[in-house]
This record gives structure tokens, sequence and C-alpha cells, in this order.
């Protein structure tokens, strides 16, 4: 574990421990061993190497493969979220309540709550989000917070899908990352990730995740994968912050709202190659840079090994040593659900307490009017059209991605098209990734997250615009 991370400046009131023996026990040390590249336990007799094909290529179907139902195009996962959502409609907001106000419970009954001035912030706003959570279930309190685009939006929108997705999720999880995929795909793909972000190969599992899936479920792996030594912190809190987008279902919805399903294709490919531009930029310069590229305490790091020219034959033998080392299906599922619902106990308070603030704030106050004089320079210096409306746009983004779609949805199409893309880019808002982020080990603080976001939003205006302007 890092310096910061022991005294706990800047994390929430979870205890970075508190994951139950599962995560550093048998299942995370078979993983770890997967990592050398050496034999596991019966590595050198016969390898059922037929888990590493079926169930790789069942998760990897699950998250990553377009499936049309009911004329209804999305993945597997989504469809199974849908599917109980249609199943239970009524039960649901019940369900998130309890998960709610165990999350709100957690840190008091862990006795971790006053850790430090961040863990007291963070256990307070989880209290107040079971209260709003309350509210909403049982129609009691304010107008105001009926509102469409308010407490509604949040339970609907982020609440409900976040807390099925990931429990779900999780349970195909334990298909895509525990069976050798990570490693193969990990050696296949170093040459490529490591000298442009700085990143190992096996992080473009994550972002891949995160795009075709949900940036909740990238940080579940992320997680999970940095806690078994295969990632630095550093490592890390570059994928969280740079590969950890809205996924690409709700970019369907983004480019809807601003009429720009006519050119999806363009719309998608620009915004996928801005973002990892972007990202390939910022690991570069501080704060990510600075973050101390060791793993955490007590697990022994496993980095990626040079392949040496034999790139195909190292990625199959790590592959089968993971295998090998690991545990059986039904105990790798358990172990990540628990973690799934380790990671909804933490996200779902967060989200309607910060995310009902920052919505508040953006609706009623002139905050983030001037907050856009932030951005205001870098519009104006790209030549955008209506800068000043650009940046009112970008700056409401830290408060919930969506919303600054909403601000510009009856301006021009070059506006549009720039907002749209700084909507997906940006990766930190506070109504939900940055509590995710925060429910994880990841050694990156909210404060860092400000000027990471900071940073990405200016780079997309500057990159988007010229793009925008060519197009329309």
């Amino acid at each position: 574990m890092t310096t910061e991370q022991r005294h706990g400046d800047d994390r929430h009131g979870d205890d970075p421990n508190d994951h139950g023996p599962d995560d550093h026990g048998p299942e995370g040390s078979a993983a770890a061993r997967g990592g050398t590249g050496l034999p596991g336990p019966g590595a050198g007799g016969r390898v059922p190497m037929w888990k590493f094909f079926v169930h790789s290529v069942v998760g990897a179907f699950v998250f990553f493969v377009p499936v049309s139902i009911g004329g209804e195009s999305s993945i597997v996962l989504d469809h199974l979220v849908t599917a109980v959502e249609i199943a239970i409609p009524a039960a649901l907001p019940y369900l998130m309540l309890a998960i709610i106000l165990a999350g709100a419970v957690h840190p008091f009954a862990a006795r971790t709550w006053n850790r430090s001035a961040m863990s007291v912030v963070f256990s307070i706003a989880k209290v107040a989000g079971f209260v709003v959570g309350a509210m909403l279930v049982f129609g009691l309190g304010p107008a105001w917070l009926f509102d469409e685009d308010m407490g509604p939006f949040l339970m609907d929108s982020l609440v409900i899908p976040v807390g099925l997705l990931v429990p779900i999720g999780a349970v195909f999880l334990a298909l895509l990352v525990g069976y050798g995929l990570l490693e193969f795909i990990g050696v296949l793909l170093r040459p490529v990730m490591r000298p442009v972000w700085r990143t190992p190969g096996r992080s473009a599992i994550d972002a891949v995740a995160s795009f075709v899936g949900s940036y909740s479920l990238g940080l579940l792996i992320t997680d999970r994968v940095y806690r078994q030594g295969k990632y630095t912190g550093r490592e890390a809190a570059i994928i969280a912050t740079g590969f950890s987008t809205v996924s690409a279902t709700f970019m369907v919805v983004v480019a809807s709202t601003l009429d720009l399903m006519g050119s999806w294709n363009t719309y998608f490919w620009t915004t996928l190659v801005i973002t990892f531009v972007v990202t390939a930029v910022t690991v570069r310069i501080p704060p990510l840079s600075r973050i101390p590229d060791t793993c955490v305490d007590g697990v022994t790091p496993q980095p990626e090994r040079d392949a040496g020219g034999r790139r195909f034959a190292l990625a199959w033998q790590e592959a089968r040593a993971t295998v090998a080392s690991a545990p059986s299906l039904g105990r790798n599922i358990v172990v990540n659900v628990a973690s799934g619902l380790r990671m909804t106990m933490a996200i779902l308070p967060s989200i309607l307490s910060v995310g009902l603030l920052g919505l508040v704030l953006a609706t009623y106050t002139p905050v983030f009017d001037w907050l856009g004089y932030l951005f205001y320079p870098f519009a104006w210096i790209a030549q955008a059209p209506e800068p000043l409306l650009i940046g009112k746009a970008a700056a409401v983004g830290i408060a919930e991605m969506f919303l600054p779609a909403l601000v510009v949805a009856g301006s021009t199409a070059v506006v549009k098209f720039i907002v749209a893309v700084v909507c997906v880019s940006e990766i930190v808002f506070f109504s939900a990734l940055v509590p995710c982020v925060l429910a994880t080990d990841i050694p990156v603080s909210v404060p860092r997250m400000i000027v990471i976001w900071f940073q990405r939003v200016a780079l997309t205006i500057l990159l988007a615009t010229p793009v925008a302007l060519l197009l329309h």
C-alpha cells in the first residue's frame, strides 16, 4: 500500500483492507502465480485448458458482443439487466434502498468512518444518500426533488442500472478475467499499451470493458487486478481516470439527445480516438505521473514479462499457468460477486448524495456559469462557436456526464458535437465515477481527480473543436 493510502488522507470511509479474506487468500495468490508465467499447482501435469477457451469465450461474449433482442441491439449483459428490470420493476427501488442502507451503515459498523477527514465526509454523504433514497422510494419530500431531472433521474438512470449491472456483471467477470484471457491478451498487446499509455498490456481488457460495457465494471476489473499485484498504483490510477469511460450504450443516449445519430459512427470513433489521445497526454504530466509506481502492500508484484521474440508462446504459457492455479468456477464467482456487492454498497449512496448536490448546483445556482470561464480560453483558442456556452457545458459535466448534453441541446451542430465528445472524454464526474473509484483501493484522491478532470476537458475541447469544424 502506498504512503498516501496508509495515512488515509485521500480515501473514502471504507477500510481498504475490509475486502474479506478471499481477496488476498487462495484466489488472489493463485491469480498472482498465474501472472508470473511460472507453472502453478498441477501445471506440470495435464492442465484443463478447455477452461481458458470456454470460460473466456462466454465471458467475452457476454461483455463485448452486441446481440439484437426484441429489436434492441446491445451486449448480453445489458439485456440481462434489462430483463431483471422488466421482471421485478416494483421491487427494484426497495432492493436498491436496502443496498444503500447497507452501504450507509457499513463505515460505522466497521468503525472506519472517522479514519480521515475524507472518510468522515463520505460516510456522512452515504447517510444522506440513504435519506434521499428513502424519500424517493416512499414519495416524501419537496416537489423539486421529484422533478424528472432530479431524484427520478438519479434513481432510474443511475442507481437501479448500476445496482444491477455491477453484481450481475461480477458473475461473468469471473469468466472473463479468472482463466487466463487477461494474461494472454496482456502479453500480445504490451508493445502498444506500455509505450503509449504506460500501462500493462492486460489493461486493454479494462478499456474495452468500459467502452462496450460500463465504467463500473471496468473499475471492478482494475481494482481486482490491482489488489492481485498485477497493476501498480500509478497504473491503476491511469486506467481508472483514463480508460473508465461511460459505455457505448450511454453514448447512444448522448448522441440521440443531441441529434447526432445520423453520424453515429463518426461520433463514436472520433470520441474513442480523442479519449485515448487525451489519456496518452495526461499520463505524462502531474498528478498521474507523480503517483507512486508501487503495488499494494503484502502482495507480490506480478509485472508482465518481456516476450523476447516469443510473444504468442509466452502468452500461452501465462494463460496455462493461470488456468492451472485458478480456483473452481463456483468459488471464483462467489469471490467476484462479493467484491461487486461491496462496490455497489459504496457507490449507490454516494450517487444519491453527491450526484444530487451536483444537479442542484447546476440547476439552481450560477456556480457552473462561473466555472465555465475556466474553459472559455480553450474554446476561444480553438475557434469554437459560442465558447462561453461550451465552457459552461463542460464545467457542469463534473457533476454528471449527461448534463452538458442538456445544456447545449438547442445549439448548433458544431457545439453539440464538441460537447458530445467532452461528455465521454472527461471521464471524471461526481454522480457516479468518483464514488466508484473511492469504493476501490486505487490510490487517486478527489483533489487529484478534479485536476485530471480539468486537464481532460481542456485537452478534449482543443482536439474536438477542429474535428467538429471540419465535419460541419
